[in-house]
């Protein structure tokens, strides 16, 4: 008898809570569940069910075989599922979830790219800084910058980004060049909302580190609303790199506190899970990793928090 498909069959089981439901499941005749449970019990010689008339449940036995096969099932599983897809072109409807700011700026050309390279996939775009619930909403993958929580989603890292404090000429012509973090405390400082820190600024030199309460005369959760409203002369913003560097390049705005670190915050692509993945989902994680960033292996259980995205 094939024992994988015996320990299919009992977890399948375990799963059902009968040896009928699985039976119906399995489009197979109780009797031959039945003996490949027996089967089973018989190969390593201990008691996996207890069954009466009324009642199944695992022995601990049963209980630790469970837990050992399921993951091996599933495995399995991923693999075949592997090599169907192989040689398989990305195709159908592909749903990603994108915060707005980093979607227009860099995701839109990006995806240009990969449809180029595979037009039978259907691309399904949402920009929003809103809270996304990946299983919920139906999204395949989403775009997140910011720290993680944990959780059953995957998140494969794509790359860091450097945040700056800078300002337009106009508004330091004003109300002059703060040169120490703390002076920020008597400058008009535009907020992003969904900062994790809250309204605190952190910065960092010679191992020192330096929390600022800014008093913000703006909060919008959106960084790109603060990029006009800076680029206005209304305030100093302290804001990722892919979204003010072409600005301060340019000159329309000044970097400030040069000489004081921040913690860069990352850039990641989630997605539901890490079991086998459709071709239209890898090939684009696989293109953001090329895209935007060195390739890493996955972090398992995290997943970046949906309310600091930009």
């Amino acid at each position: 008898m094939d024992t994988h498909t015996a320990m299919q069959t009992f977890a399948k089981v375990v799963e059902l809570g009968s040896f009928a439901a699985a039976a119906d499941k399995m489009e197979q005749a109780r009797s031959v569940v039945t003996r490949q449970i027996a089967y089973l019990e018989q190969k390593y010689g201990v008691r996996l069910l207890n069954r009466t008339t009324r009642k199944l449940s695992m022995t601990d036995a049963g209980r630790a075989f469970y837990d050992r096969v399921r993951p091996i099932l599933a495995e399995v599983t991923d693999l075949e599922l592997s090599l169907q897809a192989e040689g398989q072109r990305p195709s159908g409807r592909l749903r990603v979830s994108a915060p707005v700011s980093f979607g227009i700026l860099h995701l839109g050309p990006a995806i240009a790219e990969y449809l180029l390279r595979y037009p039978d996939v259907i691309i399904d775009l949402d920009l929003s800084d809103r809270v996304v619930d990946l299983v919920e909403d139906g999204f395949d993958v989403a775009v997140r910058i910011g720290p993680l929580l944990d959780s059953s989603l995957v998140a494969r890292p794509l790359a860091p980004q450097q945040l700056r404090v800078c300002a337009a000429p106009a508004y330091l012509a004003r109300h002059g060049t703060p040169t120490t973090p703390e002076d920020l405390k008597q400058h008009r400082c535009l907020h992003y909302a969904y900062a994790s820190t809250g309204n605190e600024w952190h910065f960092e030199k010679d191992g020192v580190t330096h929390l600022v309460r800014v008093n913000a005369a703006l909060r919008a959760n959106n960084g790109d609303v603060l990029r006009t409203a800076s680029l206005a002369g209304h305030g100093v913003i302290l804001q990722p790199e892919f979204l003010v560097g072409d600005d301060i390049r340019a000159g329309r705005l000044v970097t400030l506190l040069a000489d004081y670190a921040h913690t860069p915050i990352s850039m990641y692509a989630i997605y539901p899970h890490r079991r086998f993945l459709s071709p239209k989902v890898r090939s684009f994680i696989e293109h953001l990793e090329a895209r935007f960033g060195n390739p890493a292996p996955a972090a398992p259980g995290r997943r970046a928090s949906p309310r600091r995205s930009r």
